[in-house]
C-alpha cells in the first residue's frame, strides 16, 4: 500500500505532483478549446465572398446552357452581391501580376479556364474568368481581413491561460504550504510553560500534521521536565530548611559570641539563597492572570514601603495609568529593581510615562553604576555587577534582575540598563498597555 501513498493526496509529495498533473492537464485542455475556437471560425472570404465562391459560381455557368446563363447569372448576384459577377466583353487582361487568390482559382478549375486580374480595387481584387467555350465573366474577390485583436491570438491565448493558471495555482500551493510553517514560527515565539498558549493546530500535509505532533509533544515533555525540576528543587529547599532551623538552633548553644554570630549569619545566607533560588524557579510558571490595573498605584506603593523602610525612594509620573498586566509580578519586578538601586545609591526614582501604546517605568539611583561591559551580562541568572555594586556576599546572588527580566518579558516588554547623567544607573522597562488576550482575574 505504500507505494500507492502519492495517491492518497495527504504529503506534499503528493499535493506537489497532484499540482503539477492539473497545470499540464489544464494546459491541454486550454489549448484544445483555442484551437478548435479558431478552427470552427472559417475565414470571411470562405463564407461570404471568397475564391471558393467564385470558383462553384463559374462551374454552375459553364455546365448550364448558354440560353440559361444570364438567369443563373441573375440568381448568383443576388445570392452573393459582394461577387459583382457580370459578363465580361473586353479582352482578357495580361498586364497584371497574378495573385495568390487567382492562383487558387486557375488550379481548380483546369486548364481549359483562363484566369485574369483586373487591376485592384481597394479590398476587391478583380478577375476575369474566360470559359472553355470563349465566354467570359468579370468577378471581385474581397480578399480582406480584419486583423485579429491581440488576445484573439491562439499562440497569446494559450500563454496567457498558461501564466494565468500556474500563478494562481503557485499561490495556492504557497499559501498551503506556508500557512502552517507561519503558525509554527508565531507558536514558538509565544512559547510558554504556563499552558496559555495553545497546541499548534494538525492540519496541512501530512508532514506538516506530523512536523506539528512532534512539536506539541515536545512542549509537553519542556512542560513537564520544567514541572519536575521546580518540584525536585523545592523539595529540596523544604527538606534542607529543617536542617537549617536545626542548626540555628544548635548556634544558640555556642558559648563563643564571634563564632555564633559568623555561624548564624552563614546559616542566613544559605536560607537565603534557598529562597531566591526556589523563588527564581517558580517565576518561569507564571500563574497570575492577566488583568486591568492601575500601574501608577503600583508604583506609588513601592516607593511607600521604601520610604517607610527608611530610603529615599520617590514616583515621578502621572497619577493614573492604566493597563493590562499581571500586578503581583509587575510589583515584585520593581521592587528587585528598586532593591538593587537602593543597595547601591543614596536616593531613588521612579519614573513613568505613558505613551498610547506603551508605557515606561524607569528605576533611577545615583550610584556608581554598571560599566558597559557588564550590562549585557548582570541579566544573566547567577551573575552579579562589579565590586562597586557588591560590596560582600550576603548582598544578593544575581537573581534579582533575572527575575525582573523574565517578569518583563513575560509580559511582552523589554528590560534594558543605562547610564545616568552625572553618575549612576537607570533601570528601563518598557511594557505594552494592551496585551494580546486579557483573562479574568481569579
Amino acid at each position: 500500500m505504500k507505494r500507492f501513498g502519492i495517491l492518497s493526496l495527504k504529503g506534499i509529495r503528493s499535493q506537489i505532483t497532484a499540482l503539477v498533473a492539473a497545470s499540464i492537464i489544464a494546459l491541454h485542455l486550454i489549448i484544445t478549446a483555442v484551437f478548435l475556437v479558431e478552427r470552427s471560425e472559417p475565414p470571411e472570404q470562405e463564407t461570404e465572398a471568397g475564391p471558393a465562391q467564385l470558383f462553384a459560381a463559374v462551374q454552375l455557368l459553364a455546365r448550364a446552357p448558354v440560353s440559361e446563363r444570364p438567369r443563373l447569372m441573375t440568381d448568383i448576384a443576388r445570392g452573393f452581391p459582394q461577387l459583382e459577377i457580370a459578363d465580361y466583353s473586353g479582352p482578357l487582361p495580361r498586364a497584371a501580376e497574378p495573385r495568390p487568390p487567382h492562383n487558387f482559382i486557375q488550379r481548380r478549375l483546369g486548364a481549359s479556364y483562363k484566369v485574369a486580374p483586373l487591376p485592384p480595387n481597394g479590398e476587391a481584387h478583380g478577375v476575369v474568368v474566360a470559359f472553355p467555350d470563349g465566354a467570359m465573366i468579370s468577378a471581385n474577390m474581397l480578399m480582406h481581413r480584419h486583423p485579429p485583436p491581440f488576445w484573439g491570438n491562439p499562440w497569446i491565448t494559450t500563454v496567457m491561460f498558461a501564466v494565468i493558471i500556474v500563478t494562481l495555482l503557485g499561490l495556492w500551493a504557497a499559501r498551503a504550504l506556508t500557512a502552517p510553517l507561519s503558525s509554527f514560527a508565531k507558536a514558538a515565539e509565544n512559547f510558554s510553560l504556563d499552558g496559555d498558549a495553545a497546541a499548534l493546530p494538525e492540519r496541512g500535509p501530512e508532514e506538516i500534521r506530523a512536523l506539528a505532533r512532534a512539536l506539541n509533544r515536545m512542549r509537553e515533555r519542556i512542560t513537564t521536565l520544567i514541572n519536575d525540576r521546580t518540584k525536585m528543587l523545592a523539595a529540596i529547599s523544604h527538606d534542607l530548611r529543617t536542617p537549617i532551623t536545626r542548626m540555628r538552633l544548635r548556634c544558640e548553644f555556642v558559648e563563643d559570641e564571634i563564632q555564633r554570630s559568623r555561624m548564624l549569619a552563614d546559616l542566613d545566607q544559605m536560607h537565603s539563597m534557598l529562597s531566591s533560588v526556589l523563588s527564581f524557579l517558580r517565576n518561569g510558571r507564571k500563574l497570575e492572570p492577566m488583568t486591568l490595573v492601575d500601574v501608577a498605584t503600583i508604583l506609588e506603593l513601592v516607593a511607600d514601603q521604601f520610604t517607610d523602610m527608611g530610603y529615599t525612594v520617590s514616583y515621578v509620573g502621572p497619577g493614573h495609568a492604566m493597563a493590562t498586566v499581571r500586578p503581583d509580578d509587575l510589583l515584585r519586578s520593581v521592587t528587585n529593581l528598586v532593591e538593587n538601586a537602593v543597595k547601591f545609591g543614596t536616593t531613588t526614582m521612579i519614573r513613568l510615562s505613558v505613551l498610547p501604546d506603551d508605557m515606561t517605568i524607569d528605576v533611577e539611583d545615583d550610584g556608581p553604576g554598571i560599566s558597559d561591559a557588564d550590562k549585557p551580562h548582570v541579566l544573566e541568572p547567577f551573575v552579579r555587577g562589579d565590586h562597586a555594586r557588591n560590596m560582600d556576599e550576603a548582598t544578593g546572588f544575581g537573581l534579582g534582575l533575572s527575575i525582573a527580566q523574565a517578569i518583563v518579558a513575560a509580559h511582552g516588554g523589554a528590560l534594558s540598563l543605562h547610564d545616568r547623567d552625572p553618575h549612576g544607573l537607570i533601570a528601563r522597562i518598557r511594557l505594552p498597555i494592551r496585551q494580546k488576550t486579557l483573562q479574568a482575574a481569579a
